[in-house]
C-alpha cells in the first residue's frame, strides 16, 4: 500500500512538474473523450425527442401508407392506397376504432399559402375529426375540424404555430381568411405547439376538412390515402395486421410471393426502428471517435519514452539505493495511467459542456443528460489505454541496468 501511495505521489509530481507537456500528452485522450461524451449526450436527447413524440400515440395505433419502390417509380407505375380500400377495412376489420384517413390534396410538397404580403410553402392536409385522436393534437386556439365541416364541405382550416407565425397572422388567428392553393380558407383553429422531431417541423402545416380536400381534386378516385387507426386490444395488434394485410393484398390482387405494395406499420415499430437509427448512429460515430482516443495512447506511449531517456539516472540513483523492477514498473505505469485519467476526467467535462452548447443552439433538442455508463466506460477505457500505451516505456525502465543508468549523459 505505502508503494502504491508513493507511485501515485510521485506520478502527480512528475505530472506537475511537466505540465504544458502533460497537457500537450493528454490532449488526444481530452478530444476523444469530449467527443465520446458529447455524442452520447445528444443520442440520449434525440431518444428523449423520439419518446415524447410517440407518449400520446399509444402503442396501440397503426398506420397503412401505399409502398412505391424506386423501380416503379422510374416505370412511372406509383401504388396508391384508395377510398375503396378505406372503406373495405372500414367494414371487413375488426378490433378497430378512431379510424382516420388523411391525403394531400395539393401533392407531398404542399402549396403556397397566402395572408396578405406573406406567402410561404407548406404541406396541407385533408383530414377528419378522428385525425385529433390519433395525432394527440390540442387546438390553442379556437377549434378542430367537426363532423359538420366534413359533411358540409366547409372551406376552413387548422394551422400549426409555425405556420402563424411563418404567415405573420395574429396571435389568435380565427376568423382570418388565408389562401391554400389559391383557394380561401377560414382559420378556426390553431393547434398546440410540436416539437421538431429530425429537423421536420410538426407545426408548419395546415388541416382541411376530409370533404374539402376531395373537391379540390381532380379525379377523387386517384386519391392517395394515408390511414391510421387505433386497435381497440393491444394484445390484438399483430392479428390486426395481419389481417389488414391479407384483406389488402386480395384488394390489391397481389399473387402469393410478390412483395406488398403497401406498407403497415405500428407506433412500436417506428419507435423501434428511430431508436435503432439513433443507436447505430451513436455506436458508428463512437467507433469513430475512439480512434483518437488510440491517437492519444500512442502519444502518451511517447512522452513516456522520452520521459524514461530524461530520467535514465534517476531510475539508476534508484536502483542503486534498493528499488526493485516491479517499483519502477508501477512508477511509470501509474504516470501513464493518471496521465489517461486526468485526461479523461478533462475529456468529460468538456463534452458535457459541448452537448449543452448543441443543445442550446437547437432548441428543438432537449436538455442533454450523460448516463453513468458512458462516463464510467469513457474514464475506464481512457485508463486502459494510457496502462497499455505505458507498459512498453515502463517495461524499458523498469530493466534498464543500474550501472549503464548510472552512467548515462
Amino acid at each position: 500500500m505505502f508503494n502504491a501511495l508513493e507511485s501515485f505521489s510521485l506520478a502527480l509530481s512528475s505530472i506537475r512538474s511537466h505540465g504544458f507537456r502533460s497537457v500537450l500528452t493528454m490532449l488526444g485522450i481530452i478530444i476523444g473523450v469530449a467527443s465520446v461524451i458529447a455524442i452520447v449526450g445528444l443520442s440520449q436527447a434525440l431518444g428523449d425527442i423520439i419518446a415524447s413524440n410517440f407518449k400520446g400515440l399509444g402503442s396501440n395505433s397503426m398506420s397503412i401508407r401505399a409502398l412505391t419502390t424506386p423501380e416503379q417509380a422510374l416505370q412511372g407505375r406509383f401504388n396508391r392506397l384508395t377510398l375503396s380500400d378505406y372503406r373495405q377495412i372500414v367494414r371487413h376489420v375488426d378490433d378497430i376504432s378512431d379510424i382516420a384517413p388523411s391525403f394531400s390534396p395539393f401533392g407531398d410538397y404542399g402549396t403556397a399559402i397566402k395572408y396578405a404580403s406573406s406567402t410561404v410553402f407548406a404541406r396541407v392536409s385533408a383530414v377528419t375529426p378522428n385525425y385529433q385522436i390519433l395525432s394527440q393534437s390540442t387546438p390553442q386556439h379556437g377549434r378542430y375540424i367537426s363532423n359538420d365541416d366534413v359533411a358540409t364541405h366547409r372551406r376552413v382550416c387548422v394551422i400549426g404555430r409555425k405556420l402563424r407565425d411563418k404567415l405573420h397572422l395574429p396571435d389568435n388567428p380565427v376568423g382570418q381568411f388565408i389562401e391554400l392553393g389559391g383557394q380561401w380558407f377560414k382559420v378556426v383553429g390553431v393547434t398546440e405547439p410540436h416539437a421538431e422531431t429530425f429537423g421536420a417541423a410538426q407545426d408548419d402545416l395546415a388541416l382541411i376538412p376530409f370533404s374539402t380536400g376531395q373537391s379540390l381534386v381532380a379525379d377523387p378516385a386517384l386519391v392517395d390515402l394515408s390511414v391510421t387507426f387505433n386497435v381497440t386490444d393491444s394484445e390484438q395488434l399483430t392479428a390486426v395486421q395481419e389481417r389488414t394485410a391479407s384483406l389488402l393484398r386480395q384488394l390489391h390482387r397481389i399473387p402469393p410471393g410478390a412483395k406488398d405494395d403497401f406498407e403497415i406499420i405500428t407506433a412500436v415499430q417506428l419507435q423501434e426502428i428511430l431508436s435503432r437509427v439513433v443507436g447505430s448512429m451513436t455506436l458508428v460515430l463512437a467507433g469513430i471517435v475512439g480512434i483518437s482516443l488510440l491517437v492519444g495512447g500512442i502519444g502518451i506511449m511517447n512522452v513516456m519514452l522520452i520521459s524514461v531517456t530524461e530520467r535514465t539516472r534517476e531510475i539508476g540513483i534508484c536502483k542503486a539505493l534498493g528499488a526493485q523492477r516491479h517499483h519502477i514498473l508501477v512508477q511509470f505505469l501509474m504516470e501513464a495511467a493518471m496521465l489517461s485519467l486526468i485526461g479523461g476526467a478533462i475529456g468529460v467535462a468538456l463534452g458535457y459542456l459541448l452537448s449543452l452548447l448543441v443543445s442550446a443552439l437547437a432548441p428543438a433538442l432537449p436538455t442533454p443528460s450523460i448516463p453513468w455508463w458512458a462516463i464510467t466506460l469513457s474514464l475506464g477505457f481512457s485508463t486502459v489505454v494510457g496502462l497499455l500505451f505505458g507498459l512498453l516505456p515502463a517495461a524499458k525502465a523498469a530493466n534498464l541496468d543500474p550501472i549503464e543508468a548510472l552512467r548515462f549523459e
